[in-house]
């Protein structure tokens, strides 16, 4: 805040954000009109609105009730539904912008909340509280001005990271010397990287020249991050708000519609097509009709002077639309109502299901979102997060191997150690970065010789931590202590403390996949110790019994555990003070740093003597391999997405079957780009996958056939900012389609080291291909919320609380993904899908017949059915059996689905509703229709009498179509329904018997609330005929015929192949909801 010194460059002060975060969607004042706005963006609801506003303005043959209440009813429900979500957003967002903070002001501590942070305030954080915005680390409570951090919320690693504070403010420990400094901070634009950070401090000291120091991302604490084991920081807020790392990397949270859902919306347009040349073809024909003087005014309809006087264009237009409001109902209003409701009461099938819950945690799935059920069962890509969501990111020691010989766990300490081994168990001891966290400050030392596991030991590398970890526990003598004045303090075998002098650590880097480190030991042998990847280790080893390592760590790799290797040298004091210089002036190095230290590191680190190797086993999550198989041979391609290192994840993929023994491994990393361009790489990439696949197909990776060549491909985060970036010509298509060419033909991709935007730019980038295929994005951290918004489907592990409330769905486990997907997911798409055909079956059975009657009734608009039939028939008759069809319906048992993996693909790219089935269930509608009028027709053609002599009337003939429209739909439903329970038994014929017992009361009571009753004793009268009876059973008969024949038939060519479908029952419905 404060402004620089006189005689500074022109200042200019900029407007900052304050520190609000706001993830809502709505505010108190906008949510009607803009919820509002968006529900009528939906074809249906803005339809029906303008369908409602016709019937207010002219004279239709039909109440606008019929209109109004079932639209005002499924805008109210969904937006509660919505502004409760919003609701809990707000809520959120609040408890993040008003937790407290401490600033200083004034050389005092004040407390404020953390919205009115604004930039430039010096801000104190204590431990295990999180940072409340990006700030540069000024000085800690530390010594030696480090603090540790952990980013699980932001990049999904747990483990502790080590931030360094600023050379010049790092001595500054109390408000009073932090609020004296002046200073100025000059730094990039805010940006989405969180492991990138350019910026420059000047510290003026007096009135001397300023000392001007660079600020690089180990400088820079982000919001979202924990600080850890360091009593407390101050730092100064440099980003806040929507402007932080952690914020650029979220995402607007969009309307995800499902596939399922814009297939209704094109069926709506067709049918709605359908309607208009309905209401032409009427109107038209109407006039046709009245072109003759005698039939436009019959004697006993004659027409009033004003109507004679209007303008004839005026009075087809509203004839137009009175055809229009009289045939709206063959679009579906309630076809969205029944929808909603089966979606809503469908998702608690999930989290009901007991195989789903998890034991050790209590909790089982979450359904957070019910509009995409259906879309679980079209997924064609999963992209998962690898730590945490696929492991359970818990390292553990398994074995050393030492000159050869395998030690392992609680067999290592028999019999004496010889040097070697002696060198090793060092090595591995004062070789890393662990931090010990002290249980007591006071007297430390003393209580960790009294009990050597009280030592709790922190690193960014869960890795180090096991290895520190599995020498002290199981080779009884050797624990590493802590790093106190530079000295690295160990207890050796036999309990005696030993002393090493850290002189320099060679830190890991994924490029060298190496670390190490120069001590000097109490009698002054000065010793440089490294481990690292095999291929990074062995070049440089001059002796050793290298073979029998290498054979052993190859082993292991393929057992898919983390392996390392150990080796040493021995230096003169001549040999470190030039390696000394040499790192000295390469870490001042303000340009090409990074190149000038590796320079140097390679000169040092070489001719080393092998000592050992080392396996790791980070444990996979319980049946993660088994659910990826699964996956794939559902015809499912999984992606990895990690923020981690290159090895690491590519040992968890091998572990968990992503990789598999004879798969081809590709890379696309940043060190291969360095040897080659990026075009040539991508160029051979292609060529080698395209060479030996031509085009894999997704029935052919699925069924992960062993003759066919297996790739899978690693990219790194850098490589994939390269492919991304427009090139100059401003085309960046070309290298993004050549590299989704290259990712379509491999059996399994791993993205590493990605930041949280990226993984969303995947997710995208497949997303938008040509193929438009349905994604899935898994993951359990407040890094995996960018992918899984951009996923079509987003599902997040139990423990990322940050991020679950952007997700669809969560899951406990990883495992019960198999699941989710292949029963539920597939039950889900089936029953909509059927669901959605079978109202718009039942809607042109229901308006044709009153579109044919326009013919025999001089296109009057008279109705066919009375007005209790025409709103009842949609609500009441045939709602409830088709919802109840949509939720419990089987096609397959459970057990069959989850056997048999491949059934999954049946259903895949939306198989069921396609043309081919629309077309089909359109006609039969329209040939029911037929069967129902023109059979009606025929039978009251020859006079049909009842026994008292009267003939049947127009209401009687349009009660006789209604009845047998009203059982043939309803039977069709059960015809098609393949798994039976007490419920569905009662609906159906409950719905039947409901039909009747509604027409008696309505027509054999006179209602006083009625003005005319034209159904008076009409449907007991034809009851009464048996003529009446005989057409209902026989146009019932008629109509289910096609249905039945095609079924048999269907049957037939079944039984002759080898995959009959299962039509058995299962427990699969609660226990509370059967019988």
């Amino acid at each position: 805040h404060r402004e620089p010194p006189p005689g500074t460059e022109a200042y200019i002060p900029q407007r900052f954000p304050d520190n609000r975060i706001v993830s809502s969607k709505y505010t108190f004042w906008n949510f009607v009109p803009k919820n509002l706005f968006e529900q009528f963006r939906r074809i249906a609801n803005f339809y029906f609105l303008i369908i409602f506003l016709v019937q207010l303005i002219i004279d239709t043959p039909t109440s606008p009730v019929t209109s109004g209440l079932p639209l005002l009813f499924v805008i109210t429900v969904t937006a509660i539904k919505q502004g409760y979500e919003d609701w809990l957003r707000h809520k959120a967002d609040n408890a993040m912008n008003q937790c407290p903070v401490h600033f200083i002001q004034h050389g005092k501590l004040v407390r404020k909340q953390s919205r009115k942070l604004r930039v430039g305030d010096i801000v104190m954080v204590k431990e295990d509280e999180t940072f409340p915005c990006d700030l540069i680390f000024l000085s800690s409570s530390r010594g030696d001005g480090t603090c540790f951090v952990t980013t699980a919320s932001l990049d999904g690693e747990s483990s502790h990271k080590t931030y360094y504070a600023v050379q010049d403010t790092k001595a500054f420990h109390n408000e009073q010397e932090i609020d004296a400094l002046h200073a100025t901070i000059e730094c990039e634009q805010p940006q989405p990287d969180l492991y990138k950070f350019v910026g420059r401090i000047n510290v003026y000291h007096d009135r001397n020249e300023p000392t001007a120091r660079p600020l690089g991302s180990e400088n820079l604490l982000l919001r979202g991050a924990t600080l850890k084991n360091t009593e407390k920081i101050f730092g100064v807020a440099i980003y806040t708000g929507m402007e932080t790392k952690m914020a650029l990397n979220y995402q607007a949270k969009s309307q995800k519609r499902s596939a399922v859902e814009k297939s209704m919306n094109v069926f709506l347009i067709v049918y709605l097509c359908i309607l208009i040349s309905k209401a032409l073809i009427n109107t038209v024909l109407k006039y046709v009709w009245q072109s003759e003087p005698f039939r436009d005014e019959p004697w006993y309809n004659q027409k009033t002077e004003p109507e004679r006087k209007r303008n004839l264009f005026l009075r087809a237009f509203t004839d137009f639309l009175a055809f229009m409001v009289l045939f709206n109902y063959i679009i579906p209003v309630s076809m969205y109502v029944t929808v909603e409701m089966q979606k809503f009461l469908g998702s608690y099938f999930l989290t009901w299901d007991e195989e789903m819950f998890d034991e050790d945690t209590g909790e089982g799935p979450l359904v957070n979102t019910s509009d995409l059920n259906e879309e679980l069962g079209q997924i064609e890509y999963v992209f998962t997060d690898k730590t945490g969501t696929l492991t359970e990111n818990n390292m553990e020691f398994v074995e050393c191997c030492i000159e050869g010989h395998v030690y392992v766990p609680h067999v290592i300490c028999n019999g004496q150690y010889i040097f070697k081994e002696e060198l090793f168990f060092r090595a591995l001891c004062l070789c890393h970065t662990v931090q010990v966290k002290d249980d007591d400050s006071v007297d430390g030392l003393k209580k960790n010789q009294l009990s050597r596991r009280s030592c709790i030991y922190i690193s960014s590398s869960p890795d180090e931590v096991a290895l520190v970890e599995g020498i002290q526990r199981y080779v009884l003598g050797y624990t590493y202590l802590r790093l106190k004045d530079n000295f690295m303090e160990i207890l050796n075998r036999e309990n005696n403390l030993e002393k090493f002098e850290l002189l320099e650590v060679l830190s890991f880097d994924s490029v060298r996949r190496r670390m190490s480190v120069i001590v000097k030991s109490s009698t002054g042998d000065i010793f440089l110790f490294c481990k690292g990847a095999d291929s990074s280790i062995f070049p440089r080893v001059k002796e050793g019994k290298i073979d029998q390592i290498r054979s052993r760590v190859e082993r292991n790799a393929v057992e898919g555990l983390r392996t390392l290797c150990v080796a040493y040298k021995k230096l003169t004091a001549e040999e470190y003070s030039n390696a000394q210089k040499l790192l000295q002036n390469a870490k001042l190095a303000l340009q090409d740093r990074e190149k000038k230290l590796a320079e140097v590191y390679e000169k040092i680190e070489r001719d080393f003597i092998l000592l050992g190797a080392t396996a790791v086993e980070d444990r996979l999550q319980e049946k993660a391999a088994d659910t990826i198989e699964a996956l794939q041979k559902a015809g499912i391609k999984v992606w990895v997405l990690t923020g981690d290192k290159m090895e690491t994840a590519a040992a968890t993929c091998y572990a968990c079957k992503l990789f598999r023994r004879n798969t081809q491994i590709l890379e696309l990393t940043t060190k291969k780009i360095e040897e080659q361009s990026l075009h040539d790489v991508l160029f051979d990439l292609s060529k080698t996958v395209l060479r030996h696949n031509g085009s894999l197909t997704r029935d052919t990776f699925s069924g992960l056939s062993t003759d066919m060549q297996d790739y899978g491909l690693i990219i790194d985060g850098a490589a994939l900012s390269l492919i991304m970036k427009p090139r100059q010509d401003g085309s960046s298509a070309n290298y993004r389609e050549l590299f989704l060419e290259i990712c379509r033909n491999c059996s399994a991709v791993l993205c590493c080291r990605m930041a949280p935007l990226q993984k969303a730019q995947i997710v995208k980038l497949i997303k938008l291909s040509k193929e438009h295929p349905i994604t899935l994005a898994i993951g359990d951290g407040a890094n995996d919320v960018s992918m899984i918004l951009e996923a079509h489907v987003g599902i997040i592990g139990k423990e990322g609380r940050q991020a679950a409330r952007n997700s669809d769905y969560a899951i406990p486990k990883f495992k019960h993904l198999k699941k989710m997907l292949l029963v539920h997911g597939h039950f889900y798409y089936v029953r909509i899908s059927e669901l959605v055909q079978y109202f718009f079956y039942k809607n042109v059975c229901f308006i044709f017949p009153q579109f044919l009657y326009q013919f025999f009734c001089g296109f009057s608009q008279q109705t066919l059915y009375d007005t209790a039939y025409l709103t009842l028939y949609n609500i009441s008759f045939t709602s409830l059996p088709i919802l109840l069809y949509g939720l419990m319906e089987q096609h397959v048992s459970a057990d069959t689905l989850k056997r048999e993996p491949s059934l999954y693909r049946d259903v895949a790219k939306n198989a069921l509703l396609r043309w081919r089935a629309f077309i089909y269930w359109t006609f039969l509608g329209v040939f029911d229709a037929v069967v129902f009028f023109f059979g009606a027709y025929f039978l009251f053609d020859n006079t049909v009498v009842t026994s008292n002599g009267q003939m049947f009337g127009n209401w009687t003939f349009g009660t006789l179509v209604f009845t047998v429209l009203v059982f043939t739909v309803t039977l069709k439903l059960a015809l098609d329904t393949h798994y039976w329970t007490w419920i569905n038994h009662f609906m159906i014929w409950g719905s039947l018997v409901f039909y009747i017992i509604f027409s008696l009361l309505w027509g054999g009571i006179i209602w006083p609330f009625l003005n005319y009753q034209r159904m008076y004793y009409v449907f007991m009268q034809m009851l009464s005929s048996g003529p009446a009876w005989l057409g209902i059973i026989l146009l019932i008969t008629v109509s289910l015929l096609p249905d039945v024949l095609k079924k048999v038939l269907c049957r037939q060519v079944f039984r002759g192949t080898a995959r009959t479908p299962e039509l058995k029952s299962l427990s699969f419905i609660p226990s509370h909801f059967t019988a």
